[in-house]
């Protein structure tokens, strides 16, 4: 039996601020849903019942978009520092209720509690960031070549957003879509992940209790996905459309979205690769590493699906790292997969791997009885890496010189994030310049931050969240000629 001693008996029964609603969030009201049905939440740590959520309809999915159309013209015409101070004070009630949040977070997604508690702090400056950038919108003014008009340039709200949110990080991918539409003047309907709906319901309810008018942010859970979705996105009263998941499903989106041509965001897949040089720092890389691939089980977008090390340090690399995933506990140190067909699928990884001449150096199976919980894992000698492995296992590839390392990190239809260890500061540049990803971590295993533009290239998508570039997704761009 897997030890579970990260999380508290008390969000299980449903009390306290975290389990309020578990309803519908429409027009800044709760209901059920149109035809009465739920469905179950469970906590992939021991596959025990965590509560019933209302499960939305079509017509639940068209009065959330009505809800935020009739929003959308008031909300565009509040003061910006009204929506700034909205955000800010959302910020301060997410920071005041960490441990609640980080309860219920590992809950029903399964992460560590300290791993939780730094969600909720990532997901909270979201918040912090656009309260600052709402007020920092602003166009230009010119004169025209031949002087005889002035060019003014303002920026104003897209319109109404559907935000489409994962399963492996149910606070923080909400708060960096919504911090950014709340500061642009957008409304929106969420729609999080029918693994993690709870802590969307509960960050909804903080939301109201910050201020935040009635139709401004729309939540509804469902397992119809497809079908509720689908009508929204081709209803002409939506104008942008925010998506974070598979690539697969990114691509059916994009073709929806083509009849009312939506203002787009597709945060996709990832194939991270993380370089380790023959002059760097292996205390470093393997801190770095420990971070890039178990963060969230390895459950993340961002994380290193491909260890490529110069052969002058393999070994020695793999031993730190294979002493470091070895001495992992289950239930203390990492949690669950989300759920069996996730666990499944990285067992189907590690055996096609070692049939393919991989050898296991640690871990290499399932563990518990209960839960969905799979052992760290570190493969040597592994055949290039095509897909998102989504789980704990760092399979290690060797090169013998720099062209060879970017020849084979660029191998790859993805370019999400990429990570490189090296000492020699002109490596840095030219490695960080030719590595075909959205985001290059150097000599460090975390490249999210806030302030800074997430986003990729190639099939991990196009658009970009947080930094000053987040709020931009959000904002079309107007042109006013005047005569003089």
């Amino acid at each position: 039996m897997v030890p579970v001693r990260y999380w508290t008996p008390r969000v299980r029964t449903g009390e306290g601020y975290i389990m309020k609603h578990t309803g519908l969030f429409i027009g800044g009201t709760w209901r059920d849903s149109s035809d009465g049905t739920t469905f179950v939440v469970e906590d992939p740590a021991t596959g025990r019942h965590l509560s019933d959520v209302a499960d939305a309809t079509v017509a639940d999915g068209a009065a959330a978009l009505e809800a935020a159309h009739r929003a959308q013209p008031e909300w565009a015409a509040t003061a910006p520092r009204v929506r700034g101070e909205i955000l800010r004070t959302a910020f301060e009630l997410l920071t005041e209720r960490t441990e609640q949040f980080a309860e219920l977070i590992t809950a029903e997604m399964g992460k560590p509690i300290g791993e939780s508690r730094g969600e909720v702090a990532y997901g909270a400056e979201f918040f912090r960031w656009f309260a600052e950038e709402a007020v920092r919108v602003a166009g230009r003014w010119s004169s025209a070549p031949d002087g005889n008009s002035r060019l003014l340039t303002v920026r104003r709200p897209v319109g109404p957003a559907l935000m489409i949110t994962p399963w492996n990080f149910p606070l923080a991918m909400g708060t960096r879509k919504i911090g950014a539409a709340v500061a642009a003047g957008c409304t929106m309907v969420v729609k999080p992940a029918t693994q993690t709906p709870l802590t969307m319901l509960a960050l909804a309810d903080l939301l109201r209790e910050a201020g935040m008018p009635g139709g401004v942010v729309n939540v509804l859970a469902t397992t119809r996905t497809g079908e509720v979705v689908e009508p929204i996105v081709r209803d002409p009263r939506l104008r942008k459309l925010s998506f974070t998941g598979s690539t697969g499903v990114g691509r059916l989106l994009v073709e929806q979205s083509a009849t009312q041509l939506l203002r787009l965001s597709m945060e996709l897949g990832g194939n991270a690769p993380f370089l380790v040089f023959d002059d760097a720092d292996l205390d470093a890389a393997v801190d770095g590493a420990m971070l890039a691939k178990m963060r969230n089980m390895g459950q993340a977008c961002t994380a290193a699906n491909r260890f490529l090390v110069h052969e002058a340090v393999a070994d020695e690399f793999t031993r730190r790292l294979t002493d470091r995933m070895a001495a992992l506990r289950p239930g203390i140190d990492y949690g669950p997969l989300i759920d069996a067909r996730a666990r499944d699928k990285v067992a189907a990884f590690v055996d096609d791997a070692v049939a393919q001449g991989a050898k296991v150096l640690c871990g290499g199976e399932p563990v518990g009885d209960a839960g969905y919980f799979y052992a760290p894992t570190v493969l040597a000698g592994s055949p290039p890496v095509r897909e998102e492995i989504f789980g704990p296992v760092a399979p290690i590839e060797t090169f013998a010189d720099e062209d060879a390392a970017l020849r084979m990190a660029n191998d790859t239809d993805y370019g999400l994030a990429a990570y490189l260890f090296t000492n020699d500061l002109s490596r840095a540049v030219r490695v960080g310049e030719g590595l075909e990803a959205g985001m290059v971590g150097v000599n460090q295993g975390i490249v999210s931050n806030p302030a800074a533009p997430f986003g990729g290239v190639k099939a991990s998508g196009f658009g970009r969240e947080g930094g000053v570039e987040g709020i931009e997704e959000y904002l079309d761009i107007k042109y006013l000629g005047l005569a003089v």
